[in-house]
């Protein structure tokens, strides 16, 4: 009887730590896959070229903001329904549009691949379609963007720049990739780049005192006048007396934003080379760091003639976006 009540307790032990074992597991979801900022729709053929698909194509294929050629925000791949299984239900962004007898617009997550985001529109009328489609877009855009920077500096983390040079003229840290090299440092001065094709991609970092741009009817005009002294200060052309500076013939963009844990500005424009045929975008955040008494200013800045900036201009911002104002993370 006494082995009996033994083998009992080993049974008892033995089944509640399964119990304790038996919780539900994370479904497997393979890696998702996908281009820069490509967005597979998924929707009848027919429905792509009605009204419908001039609606996403007018949402979701929208021109980027402060490029000098036209550029959509995402690149957009149709395919029906009846393509949208295996491996093609692993893309990344995926909007899939589909005429029903119910009504949704909503977002889904890690639905078949991760990360994923699959924004869903149903509708029994191109109507209803196309009002789902205006009240989804908007959330839908962001969550896929996002996630795109969120990827991109992921990418970034497989090989960093070990360079202390924001941190030590700013105490700041930025994921950079370790093919960026500082060309330029001053007294609170940092410029990094990168030999692209027929251009460079470039990162440079300064400070303003706190009470800059404290005049509203002239912020943007002291963005410009910011931008402009720097440029001549530090950024020369190819010639003497030749500098970057702003584009007066495209007026920059200013949005509120947050960066770092800390409120923004978000400028988006055009440059170009005070007395030399060159131009490109610029993406430049004024940063409010009230803790140290100053803004802290991030730009990044692309010149590649003949060819498309825009991957060149997100990757410079996911970068930007790394920024952190503790210097006890910064990276070993």
């Amino acid at each position: 009887m006494k082995k009996i009540g033994t083998l009992c307790s080993i049974i008892l032990v033995v089944v509640l730590w399964s119990c304790k074992d038996s919780g539900p597991k994370e479904r497997f979801l393979p890696p998702s896959t996908g281009g820069v900022n490509s967005l597979m729709v998924v929707m009848d053929t027919e429905l792509w070229q009605s009204d419908v698909g001039d609606n996403i194509r007018e949402h979701f294929a929208a021109q980027v903001l402060g490029l000098p050629q036209p550029e959509a925000i995402f690149t957009l791949v149709q395919v029906p329904p009846k393509v949208f299984k295996g491996t093609t239900t692993y893309s990344r962004s995926v909007l899939y549009v589909e005429q029903d007898s119910s009504s949704l617009a909503h977002i889904k997550t890690d639905a078949y691949s991760k990360p994923q985001k699959v924004a869903v529109v149903t509708g029994q009328t191109h109507d209803v379609l196309n009002r789902n489609l205006d009240s989804l877009a908007p959330k839908a855009i962001e969550a896929f963007k996002q996630m795109e920077i969120s990827e991109a500096q992921k990418r970034f983390e497989r090989s960093l720049s070990k360079d202390k040079a924001f941190q030590e003229e700013f105490g700041i840290s930025m994921k950079v990739p370790s093919l960026y090299k500082v060309g330029k440092r001053d007294n609170k001065f940092v410029w990094m780049d990168i030999q692209i094709p027929k251009g460079t991609m470039n990162i440079i970092a300064y400070e303003m005192p706190e009470n800059s741009f404290s005049n509203d009817s002239t912020f943007v005009e002291d963005i410009v006048k910011m931008r402009d002294s720097i440029g001549k200060k530090y950024v020369p052309g190819p010639y003497e007396n030749t500098y970057m500076k702003t584009e007066m013939a495209f007026a920059p963009y200013v949005f509120p934003t947050e960066i770092g844990g800390k409120k923004a500005v978000e400028v988006r424009g055009i440059w170009d080379i005070q007395g030399y045929p060159m131009a490109g975008p610029f993406l430049t955040y004024i940063i409010n760091d009230e803790e140290h008494n100053r803004k802290m200013v991030l730009e990044g800045f692309t010149f590649a003639p003949s060819a498309e900036k825009r991957d060149y201009m997100f990757e410079l911002e996911a970068i930007l976006r790394t920024v952190d104002f503790n210097p006890s993370k910064q990276i070993q």
